[in-house]
This record gives structure tokens, sequence and C-alpha cells, in this order.
């Protein structure tokens, strides 16, 4: 028994044994990264659902505060109030209709989202200079083509400012759908406070992150793409 209790003792990982409990380990990484590896996968889904279905939600909502200015307060402080609802009481109210599930983690955080999306969309179109407007009219665009072929390309510098913002915030965010199991990476992190393992703590978190800065990156360059006369304006 002593020789079996002393080769289990050598073949546990130092750096997360309970006796260490070592922040950093990369032998945590590797013994746990098919767990990782589908935490890691299941934020990126919530994330990048989430934020498409704000931006749905949000398009229609910022074309209908410039339109109809009586609607804007309403609009803008609907979409405020629901921000401020903790987490900790949206998610549970939202169980008895969407079910502990996915659905309602994207939902929330999509809700949550719109405080900043609808503002950045609405002060985007705003922005676009009024003779442009008139231009375009002039040359026979009707509503439909000014708005997609004029408005939004000039809007979109503001617009995409404020998708940035959002998809970060959206990132963190996620991590509290581990109140129904669907949190992503939240799950770690809040098995790792649970267990106070802090290579699982840290590993979480890290990643966490390193995908907030991969989607700013993203979103930067894919602006980048859609405004090559920005480009040209700074040469």
């Amino acid at each position: 028994m002593t020789l079996l209790a002393a080769s289990a003792a050598a073949a546990e990982p130092s750096c997360y044994s309970r006796l260490t409990n070592e922040w950093f380990c990369g032998q945590y990484v590797r013994d746990y990264q098919q767990e990782i590896t589908d935490a890691t996968i299941q934020h990126l889904g919530i994330t990048i659902a989430a934020v498409v279905l704000g931006v749905l939600i949000a398009f229609p909502l910022a074309l209908i505060a410039r339109r109809l200015p009586r609607l804007e307060t309403g609009i803008l402080g609907t979409a405020t109030a629901i921000y401020t609802i903790p987490s900790l009481a949206l998610l549970p109210l939202m169980v008895p209709f969407t079910g502990i599930s996915a659905t309602t983690v994207v939902i929330a955080l999509a809700l949550y989202a719109l405080t900043v999306l609808v503002r950045s969309m609405l002060e985007g179109l705003r922005s676009v200079p009024s003779g442009v407007r008139e231009s375009a009219r002039g040359m026979g665009y009707g509503a439909t083509r000014l708005l997609f072929l004029v408005e939004l390309p000039l809007a979109l510098p503001v617009i995409m400012a404020g998708l940035r913002v959002a998809t970060v915030s959206t990132v963190a965010l996620t991590t509290v759908g581990s109140l129904v199991s669907y949190g992503g990476l939240g799950n770690l992190i809040k098995d790792g406070v649970t267990s106070n393992f802090r290579a699982e703590l840290m590993t979480a978190s890290i990643l966490c992150v390193l995908i907030a800065v991969l989607f700013d990156v993203l979103i930067v360059f894919a602006q980048w793409l859609l405004t090559p006369w920005t480009r040209g304006v700074r040469a």
C-alpha cells in the first residue's frame, strides 16, 4: 500500500495538486484539453449568436427612433433599463419561458447589448451630412438605396465602434451563463472559484481576455476592409 501511495503521489501533476495549487499550470491545460476546448467553443458560439441577434434587433429599433423622434426616448430608455437588470435576476426570470438552455443566455446577452448598439447605430446614421443625403436624392436614390448605399457606409465607423464595445462586453457577460450551466468558460471560472482550483480559474480567465481581443481585432479589420475611403483620407 505504501508503494502504491508513493507511486500515485509521484504520478500526480505537481503544479495543480492540492498541495501546490499553482495559478499557471501547463500540465492542467494538457490534461483537461478537451474540457477547455468544449468550454471555449461554447463561449464563442454564445457570444457570436448574442451579438448577431442584438444587431438584428437594434437595427430596426434605430431606424424607428430616427424616423419617429417621439419614440426615441422610449426606445433608448427601455434599452438602458434592460441593461440595468442584474444578470442574477434576468436569467432566472427567463428560464420559465426559454428553459435551461443556451437560448436563455443568448437572448439575455442580446438584450444587454441593445443599449450600446441602438445608440451607436442611431448616432452613426445621424452623423451622415445632410448635404450628402440631398445629393443622393437628387441623383434618384430612393429611401432603401439611400440607406444601404449611402447612409450605412458613411455611418459604419460609428456603428463599428459601438459593435466593438458591445462584443467585448458580451464576451465578459457570457460567463454569467454559468447560472444556467451555459456560460462557456464561465463554467470553468465558477468551478475554479468554488473549488479553489487556481489553474482552472486562471486558464479560463486568460482565454476570455484572448477571445475579447480576438473579436476586437477582427472587427477593426472588418472596418478597415469595408471603409477603404477612410484609409485614403488618412494617407
